[in-house]
């Protein structure tokens, strides 16, 4: 595989390390789990962009295999760790500043019959849910809130 962008520096990933689960391997052979670290990367790129899974780089493991393990570290509480770890990484070196934290659940409805020109065209389209949700994380509003998570 061709060398990737990282998102992660090497002292992050020796503390994420121990967070994610090995890969399984099946006993009956065949291809070798992917490392975690070029699964994370992936995501991180999905994550990042806000583009869809289909549309990761090839110099990162397949999507169905980031895309997988994304969903499964979700419902194992396993990328909430990764994030706060991240954040607590972030505030120790002077990165940020975990202080304040706002989390802003309001929305404002559209009105009835929206007019044509006024539609959005795809450059101007939400974001995908996944970015949306990293955003919420890498706020410095959001630090402080997840620091007595731990």
């Amino acid at each position: 595989m061709a060398e990737y962008t990282r998102f992660i520096n090497d002292e992050q990933w020796k503390l994420l390390k121990p967070l994610l689960p090995k890969p399984k391997t099946n006993p009956k052979g065949g291809q070798p789990a992917i490392d975690n670290r070029q699964v994370l990367e992936g995501i991180l790129w999905v994550l990042r962009t806000g583009g869809p899974w289909k549309d990761l780089p090839q110099r990162y493991p397949p999507y169905q295999t980031c895309h997988r393990r994304f969903q499964q570290w979700v419902k194992q509480g396993v990328f909430r760790r990764i994030a706060q770890e991240l954040v607590e990484d972030l505030s120790e070196r002077g990165k940020i500043d975990i202080r304040e934290a706002f989390i802003d659940g309001s929305f404002a409805p559209a009105k009835k019959g929206v007019l044509l020109s006024a539609r959005q065209n795809a450059a101007k389209a939400p974001r995908s849910w996944q970015l949306q949700t990293l955003l919420v994380f890498l706020s410095p509003l959001m630090w402080k809130a997840l620091r007595p998570m731990r």
